[in-house]
């Protein structure tokens, strides 16, 4: 046992040093155990650009001895108009116009409620307050984001707020026109991962028009939760950038500083950034760690990473020779059902012998089998999630396949010998 309270780790497991990383290169990290392992997690969607990266290494560390604390609050920094800057380019300044920064996903899905019923507000219409999401879809955990996180995560437990939150099933236009066509007038905002998380289910390109759509009908601010698509997860730059209708605001995190800082951004459009100007708004979120000298260095030496490294073609690479790999797994192994997710995003879903579902501890202990193989991975609702860096090379992805059924082997053998005895 430790001082340290870990994340989602149950207090029995606290101080298990096969937990206890003690450093990370490239797509590996090392355990206090002695143990190493393969990263298919990429830290936790982070690290798209594999870890320990020179040069965003180098511009943290310069920022940190020549700008120390430099943040956001009443002031600004020039690493931050500079990021602000790099980011804009990449999502395009035709359609975006600001960035405001935050320090995580889940704040900064705190931040967009707030902008978009503000947004509202100063145009006359305060009883715009209700914020939609969808069903299985995973914004944080911070009070805001976890109230819009459609999974069932004990919010009812930590007495998070949802009253003003409506949930819809991905994907279905009819149950989304449903809501809309009764509560139309009072929602601020539509929030969407472009794949959304749990069980990585891309939005259908029927059901993205019709948000686009529905959007122009109604007037609510469309909102993508990009925090784990972004920065070439899915196969471009952003998911949402091929969406017929633009979102009003895009939320990046994760990729953006290749997990080396804590970061987050709300990448604005002109609609939403001149509403708040002609009216010379000041909005009412600020954070002490918010677009700091060195997070803001990492974003704008991980834009130029991307770059130079052709991170998003790379990325395509990876995702193809991952397809044919999962593939010949589910032509060989019958537990193997199938598989969602795009490009470095992807589900595994698997089933016992007999036709059920894994449970989550069946789950959990498959992971472990992997790992024990050589392997990180993620769980998944019923299978595992494969999230693997941009940068991996042709014969990570064997090894991770590799280690993947060696933990399915074994697996099926414990439950084979569990039905005999």
């Amino acid at each position: 046992m430790t001082a340290l309270w870990p994340y989602l780790i149950p207090p029995s497991s606290h101080g298990d040093d096969s937990l206890c990383a003690v450093g990370a290169t490239g797509h590996r990290v090392a355990f206090a155990d002695g143990s190493t392992a393969l990263d298919a997690d990429s830290g936790l969607w982070n690290v798209n650009l594999g870890y320990g990266n020179p040069r965003i290494a180098k511009a943290i560390a310069e920022a940190a001895e020549q700008a120390s604390y430099l943040g956001a609050f009443r002031f600004e920094n020039c690493y931050a108009r500079r990021a602000a800057e790099d980011l804009l380019r990449v999502c395009g300044p035709d359609h975006y116009a600001r960035v405001l920064f935050s320090t995580g996903g889940g704040v900064a899905n705190d931040a967009v409620m707030k902008l978009a019923r503000l947004y509202h507000a100063v145009q006359g219409r305060p009883g715009r307050n209700l914020v939609v999401a969808l069903r299985g879809s995973f914004h944080g955990l911070t009070f805001g984001g976890f109230a819009l996180t459609g999974e069932e995560l004990g919010q009812r437990v930590y007495g998070v707020d949802q009253r003003l939150i409506r949930h819809v099933t991905p994907n279905d236009t009819a149950e989304l026109g449903r809501l809309l066509a009764t509560f139309g007038g009072q929602v601020a905002a539509v929030v969407v991962e472009p794949v959304v998380g749990t069980g990585t289910i891309p939005l259908d390109e029927s059901f993205v028009a019709e948000l686009g759509r529905l959007r122009d009908e109604y007037g609510f601010l469309l909102v993508a939760d990009e925090v784990a698509t972004g920065f070439g997860r899915t196969g471009s730059y952003f998911a949402s950038e091929s969406w017929p209708g633009l979102p009003d605001v895009l939320i990046s995190s994760k990729g953006l500083t290749n997990g080396a800082c804590p970061a987050a951004a709300l990448v604005m459009s002109h609609r939403v950034t001149r509403a708040l100007v002609e009216h010379d708004t000041m909005f009412a979120h600020a954070e002490t760690q918010g677009a700091t000298a060195l997070a803001c260095a990492a974003i704008s030496a991980t834009v130029v990473e991307m770059e130079r490294l052709d991170a998003v073609k790379a990325g395509q690479s990876v995702a193809a020779w991952l397809q044919r790999e999962l593939t010949n797994l589910i032509e060989r192994y019958p537990l193997a059902t199938h598989t969602t997710g795009v490009g470095c995003f992807r589900t595994l879903h698997l089933t016992h012998p007999d036709g059920r579902a894994l449970a989550g501890a069946d789950v959990a202990a498959l992971i472990t089998r992997i790992r024990h193989a050589g392997a990180i991975v993620h769980p998944s609702p019923s299978g595992i999630q494969l999230v693997p860096s941009l940068t991996y090379s042709r014969a990570e992805v064997v090894e991770l396949m590799t280690c993947i059924e060696a933990g399915l082997d074994s697996l099926l053998s414990a439950t084979s010998l569990a039905a005999r005895s």
